[in-house]
């Protein structure tokens, strides 16, 4: 038993270092090194890198914009630009202490909306891809009939609006199932329109698993089960957070979803919502808008971050290949 286990953990430590190559982790001599060497010179190059200030740069702007925006006095943001900081600065934290501390009904009142936010895209970003990891672990290693065909469909759904299936899904929610207004009916919708991307991009991932270490695993006697936990998952870990972040970020920032199916109340509706009446119809407290946008930020960020190292392999694993 012990041998077989040794076995397992050998292909799967080989599979790992495959994986690893196009990262340029040990990579051993090869014919396409060559070609891997010219890719990897183009993206370092001078101008490459320039390019890629300049993005960043200009990327970043707007969010240091809205930055210095939300410490500013309310006269200020409607009488001068943002810009206008480096010839009188001028800070004030007066804007958060109000969205943040504030509380009343034309207060901005963020705390219960950020919670029901975090309450939304947590599951709204684990249950489809959850479900999309064993949906792309059985297109690509379990044949059965009709597998090619439903894939297809499966990738076909991307491209179906979203808003067509707004009010088909809001009448089953609340004429058959009774869950409109709730928590549950905004995690099966994002996860309803979530599933066909990841389930599309996690099976070309999993599919590029060396064949190897399944076989391996099935001669150690492991079943699907078996496989798709201890192998399967561990080596998807890249392309499982780089989809994450993609979903979490999206789930965050969306605002159709969370209008049509969560009621407006204040016990379901997320910070999208919220940022988007606390202007109100006539423009009035704008200069609460840019501190309350800046802390809608913060989670974001925290998530990017943290899963960056991960973002950056699940970017790049195969991209040298051939």
């Amino acid at each position: 038993m012990s041998e077989s286990s040794g076995t397992a953990t050998d292909a799967v430590r080989e599979a790992e270092h495959k994986l690893d190559e196009p990262l340029g982790q040990k990579k051993k001599p090869s014919a396409g090194g060559g070609k891997a060497k010219r890719v990897k010179q183009r993206l370092t190059s001078r101008w490459a890198t320039f390019a890629a200030i300049v993005i960043a740069v200009v990327w970043t702007i707007p969010t240091f914009g809205l930055l210095v925006s939300s410490i500013r006095t309310p006269d200020e943001i409607r009488t001068t630009g943002w810009w206008n900081i480096f010839v009188s600065p001028s800070f004030t934290l007066e804007n958060y202490a109000e969205v943040l501390t504030v509380s009343g009904a034309s207060s901005a009142n963020l705390g219960q909306y950020f919670v029901n936010s975090l309450v939304i895209a947590i599951p709204a970003a684990l249950f489809p891809i959850a479900l999309a990891t064993m949906a792309a672990y059985a297109f690509a290693w379990i044949k059965f009939k009709g597998a090619g065909a439903l894939f297809v469909l499966v990738f076909a759904l991307q491209i179906v609006p979203l808003q067509m299936a707004l009010v088909p899904l809001l009448q089953i929610f609340s004429g058959v199932l009774g869950i409109s207004g709730t928590f549950p009916a905004v995690w099966i919708a994002h996860t309803i329109f979530g599933l066909p991307l990841c389930i599309f991009l996690l099976h070309n991932f999993i599919s590029e698993i060396p064949g190897e270490v399944v076989e391996a695993a099935r001669v150690d006697g492991a079943n699907h089960t078996q496989i798709f936990f201890r192998i399967i998952i561990p080596l998807s870990l890249p392309a499982l957070a780089s989809i994450g972040i993609f979903q979490f970020l999206w789930v965050w920032n969306d605002l159709l979803v969370a209008l049509v199916f969560s009621g407006g109340t204040a016990d379901v509706a997320p910070l999208t919502q919220r940022l988007a009446e606390l202007v109100g119809n006539f423009g009035r407290n704008t200069e609460r808008l840019p501190a309350a946008a800046f802390i809608s930020l913060i989670i974001p960020l925290i998530v990017f971050f943290s899963l960056q190292r991960y973002f950056v392999r699940g970017l790049l694993a195969g991209s040298t290949k051939g």
